[in-house]
């Protein structure tokens, strides 16, 4: 993990790029964390890859319910030769919880991105193939939002069923 100044002198870097590219910084507990516009997150990413972070180790959501903007698209990125790893957040709006994909640099964040739209209706455009990949294609709403009903609805996934000598129904 890059140290309070280290993550500092990479915000200063991203900073210099594009004025307005982060918002802010975090470094809690040894994590490094760089919040973001997320209208600026691939050029962020490309130039953070530029400079090391060359692995894309997670991309996960989070709901911030009730704040605003409220999805938060966290990508975790390590620095495999210098053992450094970064946290970057962007926020987006429940309203217009869009942002653009990064499967161009990392063509492994197609199925992570993919899973944020299915969960968190998070879009991400240019994604070349962006559906749901754990909910049936027909499922309204979006079950990692905090104001998703407890219990849900029922999903039924018939395409797979079969009886009990393995004959299609």
């Amino acid at each position: 993990m890059p140290d309070q100044a280290g993550l500092e002198a990479i915000a200063q870097e991203l900073r210099a790029a594009d004025a307005s590219s982060v918002l802010g910084t975090t470094f809690d507990r040894g994590r490094a964390e760089v919040q973001i516009d997320p209208a600026k997150n691939v050029a962020v990413i490309e130039l953070l890859r530029e400079k090391g972070f060359t692995f894309l180790a997670s991309l996960h959501g989070v709901d911030y319910y009730p704040e605003e903007p409220r999805l938060g698209v966290v990508y975790e990125l390590l620095d495999m030769t210098a053992i450094d790893r970064i946290s970057v957040k962007a926020r987006v709006s429940i309203d217009d919880p869009k942002i653009a994909t990064v499967t161009k640099i990392w063509p492994g964040a197609d199925f992570p991105e993919r899973e944020l739209y299915d969960m968190f209706g998070v879009v991400f455009e240019g994604h070349d193939d962006l559906r749901r990949i754990l909910m049936p294609e027909d499922y309204e709403g979006f079950p990692q939002r905090r104001d998703f009903p407890v219990g849900g609805e029922p999903v039924l996934f018939t395409y797979n069923e079969t009886d009990q000598y393995g004959k299609d129904r």
